[in-house]
């Protein structure tokens, strides 16, 4: 059985040369082509425009140029053109930010610098000239910058620039053609990308290690260690009979509803990826203690368990300001953009409607698209009875891996909240946690390292390594913000740039970003385009908001592939799916959860409306 798992990953595969040869044509071609003049505009705005912006603030604060400016004034400069780059426009929004906030976005910084421009800002610049400021500076980079018009230094970067969007375009295709045909094994895949950055000078060779590497990375690596930690002991199946015992009759489509109605509204508050992480060993075991003499495979249900795991946890994130990243990027553009606020409670009642509607759906196209053998799990159950009662009470390792388990769970869903407060000094992050559990699983004697050796799928993590550092490269190069602005831009003389058709456009855009990059970023490169384009189509209406949560709802359809979100890799470690399983339930219900979102914001959102603004 262990060897029919690993034909199922495609790791036991060699290379496909005659579909290999497909994506690598494919990515010559598009970097032999001449590059599009909005390339070369995107490229002169990313690697130019922050240079450029710095100097314009300089001038318009101090009336100097940034070369003649005291350090805290290139400080305070800086500090203005990185929140003008995260749509951060109003001065209450600078007046939030600290220390540790300009060493994140790598701005050099001192207390004594930090303190004066602070001041300065807070005392000298008046909160409407501020502003004015600081549109003056987004016209600046997006609209007055001219390429004849740079020094030669800066036309020799411009063009880098351009060229480093060109060589994401390319990667996009061979990538996404290679995880879709698994024409080589897909680790290899996430080892390509960062290949093929070195070798067409888009980063250098000592910066294309740390770009693998992420929280989220440390967050997969601990999770499987301790879903390994959980099988090795038994606590899963303590878990699993505790979860499902009480069902009159366990039939996989009851338990697969009970996935969806206990993990989706719990993502729209905790992570995603802890939910799949937690309930990962759980599906497994229901697969291995439904086989049979009779059916000893049954791939459909492993397939059907596990894509049930993915999906309940991608469907919940739009409910609540806290499901992700994502939704609060929309929610400070809206209102450093547009002045308008919208509230958690607001946004819950606006958006976890969403939720609601897509449960019963995803569950029933789960159902239908996956055909199992085996329905009932009524054995399965059976069988955990008789083996926990062999177990008997709680041993040693089972109460630390049960103790660490819940100590681990705690301080994922605190860690934010106790850093904010000041209870945490530094915040250590969902990762850091896991990975910390996965070594007091070592301490506490629990497991050995053989167990993690063994038992822990390593292809996948580096397999979300690679979709880390393809989801920078897409957003940091500006290719992401190109592929948006062209394609509005293409659909705009079909009539798709106002109403619910400018709606559906950025949305379905949206959602196919999310596929190749992380939400947060695919709504940061989607939403400052779109929101413009409604403030001029619709100005001062409803659909200023109703664009800003539609965006970040979108950006939660990573449903297509592996690397779409972590929910999708961490289920891929249990060896029973196949990419194409993804495209199986993930491409129907793409299709649908547009279209949810744009009924929602037609009838819904539209009939409530939003405070006093008129409707659109």
């Amino acid at each position: 059985m262990a060897q029919a798992k690993k034909k199922a990953t495609g790791y036991d595969k060699f290379v496909n040369w005659k579909l290999l040869i497909i994506p690598v044509v494919l990515f010559g071609l598009i970097l032999a082509l001449p590059t599009p003049q909005g390339m070369k505009d995107v490229g002169m705005q990313y690697s130019v425009g922050p240079k450029v912006v710095t100097d314009y603030l300089c001038n318009e604060l101090f009336q100097k140029k940034s070369s003649d400016c005291d350090q805290w004034e290139i400080l305070t400069a800086r500090m203005m053109e990185q929140n003008m780059r995260m749509g951060a426009l109003s001065k209450e929004r600078l007046m939030k930010r600290n220390e540790k906030w300009a060493k994140k976005y790598k701005i050099p910084v001192d207390s004594a610098n930090f303190k004066r421009a602070y001041e300065y800002i807070k005392e000298k610049v008046p909160a409407d000239t501020y502003l004015s400021m600081m549109k003056g500076a987004f016209d600046m980079r997006m609209k007055n910058m001219k390429y004849e018009n740079l020094s030669d230094k800066d036309q020799k970067n411009a063009s880098k620039g351009a060229w480093n969007i060109k060589v994401s375009i390319a990667m996009v295709v061979f990538v996404v053609f290679c995880f879709m045909t698994e024409c080589m094994p897909l680790p290899g895949v996430a080892f390509c990308i960062g290949l093929i950055l070195v070798f067409t000078g888009v980063v250098s060779r000592s910066e294309v290690a740390g770009l693998y590497w992420d929280d989220a990375c440390w967050f997969i690596m601990g999770s499987l260690m301790f879903a390994a930690a959980f099988v090795k002991t038994g606590v899963d199946k303590r878990m699993c009979l505790m979860m499902f015992k009480k069902l009159a009759v366990p039939n996989v489509r009851w338990i697969t509803l009970i996935f969806f109605i206990v993990i989706s509204p719990l993502a729209a508050f905790i992570s995603d990826h802890a939910l799949a992480a937690m309930f990962l060993p759980i599906g497994m075991l229901l697969y291995q203690n439904s086989l049979t003499d009779e059916i000893p495979e049954d791939k459909e249900l492993a397939k059907m368990l596990m894509i049930s795991i993915a999906m309940a946890c991608n469907i919940g994130g739009p409910g609540a300001p806290s499901g992700g990243a994502r939704n609060v990027i929309m929610m400070t553009y809206l209102t450093d953009m547009f002045g308008m606020d919208i509230g958690y409670a607001q946004w819950i009642m606006f958006c976890f409607p969403f939720v609601i509607v897509m449960i019963p759906i995803t569950w029933f196209a789960t159902n239908l698209l996956f055909k199992p053998r085996i329905r009932s799990l009524a054995p399965a159950m059976r069988h955990l009875e008789g083996e926990i009662s062999k177990m008997g009470k709680w041993n040693k390792h089972q109460i630390w891996a049960m103790v660490i388990f819940v100590v681990m769970v705690f301080g994922w869903f605190t860690e934010k909240e106790f850093y904010n407060l000041g209870i945490y000094p530094i915040r250590l992050g969902i990762g850091v946690i896991a990975v910390a559990g996965a070594v007091a699983y070592l301490l506490a004697g629990v497991v050995n390292w053989r167990d993690y050796q063994e038992k822990v799928d390593w292809g996948v993590v580096w397999l979300y390594a690679g979709a880390i550092i393809f989801g920078r490269t897409l957003d940091k190069t500006g290719a992401a913000f190109w592929l948006a602005q062209s394609v509005i831009d293409m659909l705009a003389p079909l009539g798709m740039d106002q109403g619910i058709p400018l709606m559906l456009t950025s949305n379905g855009l949206t959602a196919v970003l999310t596929n190749l990059m992380a939400d947060g970023p695919a709504a940061a490169a989607v939403g400052p385009i779109t929101l413009n384009m409604a403030s001029i189509v619709h100005p001062g209406t409803t659909f200023l908001p109703f664009m800003a949560m539609a965006t970040a709802v979108a950006s939660s359809f990573a449903y297509c592939l592996i690397i779409g979100t972590p929910p999708n890799a961490i289920v891929y470690a249990s060896g029973y799916l196949e990419p194409k399983d993804y495209l199986r339930v993930g491409v129907p219900m793409w299709f649908v959860a547009n279209i949810v979102i744009v009924i929602l914001t037609a009838v819904y959102w539209s009939g409530i409306g939003f405070g006093s603004l008129p409707s659109f």
